[in-house]
């Protein structure tokens, strides 16, 4: 064992901000943010990562983000294959979801450095909207970019059980700061977002699926946040089945084909 290794490995995850310290989401209320440069990608600060959510009440990131095969969305397009509406159903639940990302720095929070934001698909059109009319461009730049205004509202506020998020870009351009060593760091100080979401293995992510499609009163669950905080809850009785024996014996058995195959 190489113990120097080994010592490095520990001053490194001891220098390391939690995970949780890497993302920020909009509070109820109003909210500015600046969108910056994305140190690992400079052509393009949107990370759009895909993840399968509530999977046995667990969210996992789906290797389909990186271009590797993926379990369930082989088995949710082998679904989708079938010609049966509810097995079609079945097969769009379980598709891994996409999450879009980008790196801000939040007005009055300056010093806490380089956040990530992430989002749905209709904030990220909004954004994508706004950036390709000419008449706003790169949002981003350094010196001559815009100020995000970002407005929450609670589930009650919003009348749904998510509340609502819109965003309006403002018309005046801006430096990202007027400190030289704030804006250093805002550069230097960003880790890779892809790196903050630990990828399952095929077999974790088959193994996670079998557990879905027939769960146990044993099996206990964990809920993991979207800034991958875990945390563990009961177990829950798997809604994703469809409603007949019938049904679900015919998902297992195209399951049981597909993995042996």
């Amino acid at each position: 064992m190489d113990l120097n290794a080994i010592k490095n490995k520990l001053t490194q995850l001891q220098n390391q901000s939690s995970t949780s310290e890497n993302f920020w989401k909009p509070e109820p209320g109003s909210q500015v943010v600046r969108i910056v440069p994305y140190k690992h990608n400079k052509d393009n600060p949107f990370i759009e990562l895909y993840f399968h959510y509530n999977l046995g009440n667990k969210t996992y990131l789906s290797p389909a983000s990186h271009g590797r095969p993926d379990p369930v969305q082989e088995f949710a397009d082998k679904l989708k294959s079938t010609g049966d509406k509810d097995e079609w159903i079945q097969g769009k639940r379980l598709e891994p979801k996409m999450r879009t990302f980008v790196p801000v720095v939040v007005r009055g929070r300056e010093s806490e450095g380089v956040k990530f934001w992430g989002f749905g698909k209709t904030v990220y059109q909004e954004l994508l909207s706004v950036i390709a009319d000419p008449d706003y461009g790169d949002i981003t730049d350094p010196l001559n970019g815009r100020d995000i205004l970002i407005e929450r509202q609670t589930p009650a506020e919003a009348g749904n059980q998510y509340g609502k998020t819109t965003v309006r870009v403002k018309p005046n351009q801006t430096p990202i700061t007027e400190d030289k060593d704030l804006l250093k760091r805002v550069y230097e100080d960003q880790p890779n977002v892809t790196e903050l979401y630990t990828e399952p293995s095929y077999d974790d992510l088959k193994e996670a699926l079998a557990s879905y499609l027939n769960p146990t009163e044993d099996d206990t669950d964990t809920t993991t946040t979207s800034n991958g905080v875990a945390a563990t809850t009961a177990p829950t009785t798997n809604v994703g089945t469809t409603s007949t024996t019938k049904k679900t014996e015919d998902v297992e058995d195209a399951f049981d084909q597909l993995f042996n195959q």
